[in-house]
């Protein structure tokens, strides 16, 4: 009997352990899933808003849109690369939106993954206006998008914004995304389509493609004109996509209809 008794505490002790341990991961995975996506979230927005206003900024007039161009769309594919495995690397309300209706986000994590963007966007902002000169910061609007200067430029400005969101969301669903044309390359698939999209129609609408990426620096700046344009665009390509990838152009797995069993 004076030999059971330890084998019965080393039991005791072991299943305490065990139990420890299979809490431990419960609370790992609930900060995993929900709260550890949407601080990257919040950080790779702020980081790439951050650029991207800084790029307009500072922008050389001899360069044209080639300075904005590259910086958005080569911070977008690095900032992807880095932190996109923890929670999709979206940094983008429209693709958040794509993304939760072919089924690759939870619906339950689309609200707050707005507004860790959009507090994201606010930062970076903001941290542009602080180390930029002043003088340069309102010769520039404060990198909020003032494209549009009259009504006769909106209809133009935001069929750009529809069609140039669009091959951005595509770059993400289908190279992140969908299972069966995803790969390794999409992070620089999708800076890629940021660097096309802002040379191709940045004189006309801006290119923003990106809610939050309009809203920080218009709320930092002050500078509302047109400002809906950013949001209705983005958010309309957003969820066409959505819908093409789910009804036409995605895998088994992804469409609604016409699969083969």
């Amino acid at each position: 009997m004076s030999g059971e008794t330890p084998m019965c505490s080393m039991d005791l002790r072991e299943v305490k352990v065990k139990e420890t341990s299979m809490a431990g991961r419960c609370r790992l995975s609930w900060y995993e899933q929900y709260v550890q996506p949407c601080l990257v979230e919040l950080l790779g927005s702020a980081l790439f808003i951050f650029i991207g206003c800084l790029s307009v900024i500072e922008n050389n007039p001899n360069t044209g849109l080639l300075q904005p161009a590259l910086a958005h769309g080569l911070a977008l594919g690095l900032i992807i690369a880095t932190l996109g495995n923890i929670s999709g690397g979206h940094f983008n309300p429209a693709v958040s939106l794509a993304v939760t209706l072919i089924g690759g986000l939870k619906t339950m994590l689309l609200i707050p993954y707005l507004i860790s963007q959009l507090l994201g966007g606010l930062i970076g902002a903001a941290l542009a206006k602080v180390v930029s000169p002043e003088e340069r910061f309102w010769n520039a609007s404060g990198a909020a998008f003032a494209t549009v200067q009259d009504k006769e430029q909106v209809a133009e400005a935001l069929g750009v914004e529809i069609i140039l969101t669009m091959l951005l969301v595509l770059a993400v669903c289908m190279g992140a995304v969908n299972e069966k044309t995803m790969g390794p390359l999409a992070p620089f698939s999708i800076g890629f389509s940021v660097i096309v999209d802002i040379l191709a129609g940045g004189t006309i609408s801006g290119a923003c493609m990106n809610p939050a990426r309009a809203f920080g620096p218009a709320v930092v700046a002050g500078y509302w004109d047109f400002h809906w344009i950013y949001w209705l665009g983005p958010l309309l390509a957003g969820l066409f996509v959505g819908l093409l990838i789910r009804l036409f152009i995605g895998d088994e797995k992804t469409r609604l209809f016409l699969k083969s069993r």
